[in-house]
C-alpha cells in the first residue's frame, strides 16, 4: 500500500486540491469583494497545514461580511487549537448569532470556559 499512497494516492489528491486553489484564486480575481472564495480557499490551505494563510483569508472573509457564520465557525476552531479561548468564543457566538451553532458546541463539548471570553483578545467579529 505504500508506494500506491504515496506514489498515486497523495500526488492525484495534491493535483486536484492545487487545481482547487487556483480555481478559487480565480474567482477572487473576479470577485475580490465576495467572502465566499476567500473562505475556500482558507480551508484548502487547512487541509495543507498553512494555518497562518488560512487565517487572513478567513479574517479577510469576516472583514468582507460580519454575517458569515462558516467562517466564523472556522475561526472559532483555529484559535481553539491555538488555545486562544477569547477568540475563538468570540467567533463562535459571532457564528451562533447568524444561524450556525457548531463552534459554540464545539467549545461547550471540550469544556473550553467561555468566561475566558472577551479577556485578552483584540479579535473582534464585524455584524
Amino acid at each position: 500500500m505504500g508506494f500506491w499512497r504515496k506514489e498515486v494516492i497523495d500526488f492525484a489528491l495534491d493535483q486536484e486540491t492545487l487545481h482547487h486553489i487556483e480555481q478559487q484564486r480565480g474567482w477572487i480575481g473576479r470577485e475580490p469583494a465576495n467572502p465566499q472564495p476567500y473562505y475556500n480557499l482558507a480551508q484548502l490551505y487547512r487541509t495543507q497545514g498553512r494555518q497562518e494563510e488560512a487565517l487572513g483569508l478567513l479574517l479577510h472573509a469576516v472583514g468582507l461580511n460580519g454575517c458569515f457564520a462558516d467562517a466564523h465557525v472556522a475561526l472559532a476552531e483555529i484559535y481553539a487549537v491555538r488555545a486562544n479561548e477569547s477568540a475563538a468564543w468570540l467567533h463562535a457566538r459571532a457564528a451562533e448569532r447568524h444561524g450556525n451553532a457548531r463552534a459554540v458546541e464545539m467549545l461547550a463539548r471540550y469544556g473550553v470556559p467561555e468566561q475566558a471570553r472577551g479577556q485578552g483578545s483584540n479579535v473582534k467579529p464585524q455584524d
